[in-house]
């Protein structure tokens, strides 16, 4: 007679210890934001045998293994050491973080988790980007191929940043033989989310540059968490777009949204939108301003070759936005004040990039006063 398999022996003794499942999982930037996000779901997924989290303070979920420290110290290899798999998510996007800082942060910490993870025999890691990596272009097609070159520049916030990424992306494999890189690129990202393409939605009137053609794709932080376990799982791999289904033109953004349009000619748009941001006005460079002109929507097919699907609509997805942003007033990229943000309201025309110039106004003259 054979004897019973082990689940079934662990079933009739409670204290033999079940077969272990799934993989060991490590989370950077697992503290707060979508990192916070997934380290709770993976934590709480049957599929999952245990999650380390990484970052530099500890986060509020307890069903995990916390490790404190800075994503660039090379210790990080010892925490990773009996890991599978590593999602990299510890990067400084933040619109008002200096940019050599954020650069400094979001490469080297990239750079040392990749060298960190092939030290310690992690056979997989996940890097998330952005859909901005293939650049806000007039010839774009609709949608793009997640195969389509990436033609982005390094002129938006944090987008020289992410291209960097890509390239260690890229690089990793060839030498760290045996490492395997997945790249995931999720489109306008919402919920509780900040950066620049959110608060073009703070915005008493949305701004249209004169002969552009915006299309709207979203990704919900939701959708883009469930994207990122199917490449913990293996269930895909390679490089990933992630986001809702299809898009919305600028009229449809509009007319679900109730905020009317603004339209200036592009030489204005973007030559004060440089201006403001070289005095240091807005945390926005110009380049920003393209993500809203051009289309930059992307095809999610690998992710729904492999049985994914998102849960939201780029409708759902906008209805949710414009809820997070109520009472928020921004100008140019810089959010105002309430005073500020009453002033800008009543002033019609003026609102948007030329509102900005009240804020120039009051700027030069504090520097007087000093």
């Amino acid at each position: 007679m054979s004897s019973p398999d082990p689940q079934v022996r662990a079933a009739r003794n409670p204290s033999t210890p079940a077969p272990a499942r799934g993989p060991v999982v490590a989370v950077t930037g697992a503290a707060s934001g979508v990192g916070a996000l997934l380290t709770e779901r993976l934590a709480a997924s049957e599929e999952i045998k245990q999650v380390i989290a990484i970052d530099e303070r500890r986060g509020e979920c307890s069903q995990v293994q916390w490790h404190i420290l800075d994503v660039r110290d090379p210790a990080i290899a010892e925490k990773l050491r009996g890991a599978d798999v590593v999602v990299h998510l510890a990067l400084d996007l933040d619109l008002e973080t200096d940019g050599a800082a954020r650069t400094a942060y979001n490469v080297r910490g990239t750079q040392t988790v990749l060298t960190a993870a092939a030290a310690a025999g992690v056979h997989r890691v996940v890097l998330c980007t952005s859909a901005m990596v293939y650049g806000a272009l007039p010839e774009n097609e609709l949608p793009l191929s997640e195969d389509a070159e990436l033609r982005a520049t390094a002129e938006a916030t944090g987008v020289g940043d992410l291209l960097e990424v890509e390239r260690l992306a890229r690089r990793a494999p060839r030498a760290h033989p045996g490492l395997n890189v997945t790249v995931v690129r999720p489109a306008t990202l919402v919920g509780g989310t900040d950066t620049a393409l959110t608060r073009y939605f703070e915005s008493p009137r949305l701004l249209v540059v004169a002969g552009s053609r915006p299309a709207w794709q979203f990704c919900h932080v939701e959708d883009l968490c469930s994207a990122l376990e199917y490449a913990v799982l293996e269930k895909v791999d390679g490089e990933l777009a992630v986001g809702c289904d299809g898009w919305l033109e600028q009229e449809e953004v509009e007319e679900l949204s109730g905020i009317r349009r603004m339209e200036l000619p592009s030489t204005v748009a973007l030559g004060a939108a440089a201006r403001l941001h070289r005095i240091g006005l807005t945390p926005s460079p110009a380049g920003d301003l393209a993500y809203t002109m051009y289309p930059w929507v992307v095809s999610v097919s690998r992710l729904h070759d492999a049985g994914w699907r998102p849960q939201w609509t780029n409708e759902e997805v906008l209805a949710e936005l414009l809820e997070e942003v109520a009472g928020r007033r921004t100008v140019a990229g810089r959010r105002l004040g309430r005073k500020d943000a009453t002033a800008a309201g009543a002033a019609g025309a003026t609102v948007a990039l030329l509102g900005a110039a009240a804020v120039v106004r009051r700027a030069r003259k504090a520097r007087r006063r000093i």
